[in-house]
């Protein structure tokens, strides 16, 4: 049997931070990852400033500063008038090194990691490894690993679970995970196609409200990413079947003919679990809360979980600290969710279903007091790069 001080389940971004994290502090980790690599998922491209000084400790940030774009400015744009509020990040360079958001398929982070803990003595990630059972005994976690069609053991002192909205940690915790899933489904759509030389004004982030169909469009490196709501009673053929994909974008670009490099199509869930600690296990990322993603806040506030709990975790590996501190990560980051994360995507999109409603005409007549107003400015341009909420969760006792 395998021993280890940590394992980690889902080598994602936000397990491979932990886990990497760890490891320079001196606590021997393991991750397991269900997949043969660092799942290709493009639905997030967003690092907040926060996110990129983390990642920046760890030494990674460079690299991914060389491949991603920085966008400083952000919009929200009214589809039919064209009338948009824009924000800019360099605003507030007095309190990051990083004012902007960096635009970089999250994949490409969570790959750059693991090669770095692949590297390390005490450290080790093995990917087609899917924990299929976990159990607490007195002082350490037994965890059943499937790989290869053989099973085997790892004993560990605690276990992150890290694997994601369908976590099977979560499963066998039984941990509740409440919330909705909305009705639409969302279709995204990735294309080298100049969408900027069609659309003018565009900045790298575009939030696009329109009371028929709004639509996110995102530039990455090579890229833009096309992201709009699809009707949930149809089926994903037809929501990505050839006739429906051209009819979305030729709202977009007209008659323009248009290679795509991806397609894909998902739910959306606002879910937060009932608990992040049980024991010697823990939830973080999407194991632990799932929200829509207008503003990119899904995975940096995973991100900002582990970081939260590795911080609290070497304290108690080292006898600084007693297990009280986890009690704390929970209310600390739990609370945060509800707080600002899960409060935040669902304003978002209330902002981008335009319906011609007084709510929607006081929704936006708030934006646009906090936009003309520099004090109001300044506070939303640091809760949207979600400095705000790390400074909220420091606060909760």
């Amino acid at each position: 049997m395998t021993t280890t001080d940590v394992l980690v389940v889902g080598a994602g971004p936000v397990g491979t931070v932990g886990a990497l994290r760890l490891a320079q502090m001196g606590v021997n980790v393991i991750v397991c990852e269900a997949e043969a690599s660092c799942a290709l998922d493009l639905r997030a491209s967003t690092f907040h400033a926060p996110t990129i000084e983390m990642l920046d400790t760890l030494g990674v940030a460079e690299p991914l500063l060389a491949r991603g774009l920085k966008a400083p400015v952000y919009q929200w744009r009214d589809r039919r008038s064209g009338d948009k509020l824009t924000f800019d990040l360099s605003e507030i360079a007095d309190r990051t090194r990083f004012p902007f958001r960096l635009q970089c398929e999250q994949h490409y982070m969570a790959k750059l990691v693991a090669e770095r803990l692949a590297a390390m003595d005490n450290a080790e990630v093995r990917f087609s490894s899917r924990v299929v059972h976990a159990e607490q005994d007195g002082d350490q976690v037994i965890a059943t690993v499937e790989s290869g069609g053989e099973r085997s053991q790892i004993r560990a002192s605690y276990l992150i679970g890290a694997d994601g909205a369908h976590s099977t940690i979560r499963k066998l915790l039984g941990v509740g995970f409440e919330g909705f899933t909305y009705d639409s489904k969302f279709l995204s759509l990735s294309t080298a196609f100049p969408v900027d030389e069609i659309v003018p004004g565009l900045d790298h982030v575009n939030y696009i409200s329109d009371p028929e169909e709004w639509l996110v469009l995102l530039k990455v490196p090579g890229l833009w990413r096309v992201l709009v709501p699809a009707d949930g009673a149809q089926s994903d053929a037809e929501i990505l079947s050839p006739e429906n994909v051209r009819r979305v974008l030729s709202r977009i670009v007209g008659d323009h003919e248009v290679e795509l490099a991806h397609k894909t199509i998902y739910r959306v869930h606002q879910r937060v679990a009932e608990t992040f600690v049980r024991g010697r296990m823990f939830l973080v990322g999407d194991a632990a809360h799932l929200n829509n993603p207008l503003g990119g806040f899904g995975m940096n506030s995973g991100i900002h979980d582990v970081w939260n709990l590795v911080d609290k975790l070497e304290a108690v590996l080292r006898g600084r600290a007693d297990e009280s501190a986890f009690d704390l990560f929970d209310r600390q980051r739990r609370t945060v969710t509800r707080n600002f994360t899960q409060a935040q995507t669902k304003e978002n999109m209330a902002l981008m279903q335009q319906e011609k409603t007084e709510a929607h005409a006081a929704r936006q007549g708030r934006m646009q007091a906090i936009h003309d107003d520099p004090d109001l400015r300044r506070d939303y341009l640091l809760q949207q790069a979600m400095f705000k909420s790390l400074e909220d969760a420091e606060n909760i006792q």
